[in-house]
């Protein structure tokens, strides 16, 4: 670090507390056995990113989910780890499973890789597509052909590819990658430390449920979790189905030192950060 830039980082501070009078509040203490992150629907609409990233790191976030590179600055600046990279492994409708798809995804995420490798960014998010007539099985194998093709490039960069977990009953209709089963089998099969299921724990309590008892058999497959309470994808509290601390105290069991990222919609009437607030708490175990 040059002179300059030395002199001002040590000052900053100094500058801070004599221009505003105070220092930023300190995030609060946290256990910190689960790694917890955000997405921007927890902060319900109108909120800006710069308010949302704020927020998130004065509450103890770590991560923000789903943010594309232009963004990442923002992120940064608040201390916050860009942690699932969106949009270069395809759409929800239209990814992995068709091999028509697969040259140009290919050329999609080796770019990503790199990008990501490059800016701190530990995960990219992927999915099945949907069936569209196609059987599970041969969507299963054109799944495992285009993930072994990429998996050497993901270990070289330590990132890891996350296939999402999503239901078909409720939100997605006619998605491939509905039960646990499916996709545990095809990240067996690629077998790599950098490929790995992006377990919803909202999805996954409509399509198949038993929840801690599928983590625990399938933990070494999966790579990241997002929360949601059940029915309706809002706060998970009390108000729905799912003992999330039970969830979260199986997780931090299982010595899981991924993110666990928040991805629910505040309900009508209800105060996003104070939401956010009680999700944390709760998680914290």
């Amino acid at each position: 670090m040059r002179r300059r830039e030395f002199f001002g980082a040590v000052t900053a501070p100094l500058i801070v507390s004599r221009t505003s009078g105070q220092q930023p509040p300190a995030p609060p203490t946290r256990k910190g056995r689960i790694k917890q992150g955000v997405t921007r629907g927890v902060f319900g609409r109108g909120a800006t990113l710069e308010d949302s990233c704020r927020d998130a790191a004065r509450l103890g976030i770590k991560g923000f989910d789903l943010i594309g590179p232009a963004d990442w600055p923002t992120l940064k600046k608040n201390g916050l780890v860009p942690s699932m990279y969106p949009g270069p492994g395809g759409t929800i409708a239209d990814a992995l499973n068709r091999k028509e798809n697969h040259v140009k995804l290919r050329t999609l995420l080796d770019a990503a890789i790199d990008e990501a490798a490059a800016n701190g960014v530990p995960n990219i998010i992927t999915f099945s597509g949907n069936r569209n007539g196609m059987a599970d099985a041969e969507g299963a194998e054109n799944c495992v052909a285009f993930l072994d093709a990429i998996k050497a490039h993901a270990e070289d960069k330590q990132i890891t590819i996350c296939i999402e977990y999503l239901n078909s009953k409720v939100n997605h209709k006619d998605y491939m990658f509905d039960h646990i089963a499916w996709g545990v089998d095809v990240i067996k099969r690629v077998n790599s430390p950098r490929v790995k299921i992006l377990y919803d724990i909202y999805h996954a309590q409509i399509m198949d449920g038993d929840i801690v008892r599928n983590i625990r058999d399938h933990f070494q497959w999966i790579g990241h979790f997002h929360t949601g309470g059940n029915p309706g994808r809002h706060e998970i509290d009390e108000t729905q189905e799912l003992n999330y601390r039970f969830v979260m105290q199986a997780i931090a069991d299982l010595g899981f030192t991924g993110f666990v990222s928040h991805e629910y919609s505040p309900s009508q009437g209800h105060d996003p950060i104070k939401e956010l607030e009680k999700a944390i708490a709760l998680c914290d175990v």
